[in-house]
């Protein structure tokens, strides 16, 4: 995680919202994408130098953080990130399975024509972010998108439960496919899907979906297993 791409991640975010909320997507994408190990332990001084910020916001996030699970304070020291299990990331990714594609299909007609131009600038500033390896704010900018559609379902449990669920993911392979430049290959799934959004083309929106949400278990995570591209039909609520 580098300095410069930390702080400019804070100057796109903060005019929206406070800094201490600011602070906890930086830090909950940076445990995500792994530029925070799992394991290690982070002072709350030495996250605050490296995002340009004073330590209290730091603190306060980092709090926030504990108390979704995805660090462990440590006393005098600073917060532990948590380590996923295999389990637990096969476990999340079948939840998502089982969630987001549907939805994706049910919400594509009801999205305004005119909300697309809003949306695909979403899905190309993942590609942006992918472009620059800059791992932060290509998993917010996911994130941003990925809600961001979920939201027309009317539903926000669903909408929280799917945020929940991505906080907890650990996605370590994102580092080395952002060297090799096939993160950008990734990324502009989004774009296709919005193609498939804007063409009405709901059925092929949620086969996409499903297909993305695979890469969690594989390419995304390091290659520890292949892409789960599916659960079995009656699972997903699809019809016989």
């Amino acid at each position: 995680m580098t300095t410069s791409s930390s702080s400019s991640n804070f100057t796109v975010l903060k005019k929206r919202e406070s800094l201490r909320e600011t602070v906890a997507h930086a830090l909950r994408a940076a445990i995500v994408s792994g530029e925070m190990e799992p394991g290690v332990v982070y002072s709350a001084p030495m996250l605050s130098a490296r995002f340009g910020v004073s330590a209290t916001p730091v603190r306060e996030a980092m709090l926030d953080l504990a108390r979704e699970g995805m660090v462990a304070s440590v006393p005098n020291k600073g917060f532990r990130v948590t380590k996923i299990s295999e389990a637990d990331l096969d476990h999340i990714t079948e939840l998502r399975l089982l969630i987001e594609p549907p939805t994706i299909r049910r919400v594509s007609p009801l999205i305004p024509e005119a909300d697309f131009v809003r949306l695909r600038r979403l899905a190309d500033e993942i590609v942006d972010f992918a472009e620059q390896a800059d791992l932060i704010r290509y998993t917010e900018a996911d994130r941003r998108f990925h809600l961001t559609l979920l939201a027309y379902s009317d539903n926000p449990r669903l909408v929280d439960t799917i945020s929940q669920l991505r906080s907890q993911t650990r996605l370590l392979g994102l580092a080395s496919l952002a060297e090799s430049g096939e993160l950008r290959d990734s990324a502009e799934e989004h774009l296709r899907l919005m193609d498939l959004i804007q063409a009405g083309d709901g059925i092929g929106a949620e086969e996409l979906m499903r297909r993305h949400i695979g890469h969690v278990r594989g390419k995304w995570a390091g290659g520890a297993r292949p892409d789960v591209a599916a659960v079995p039909a009656e699972r997903a609520g699809r019809g016989s």
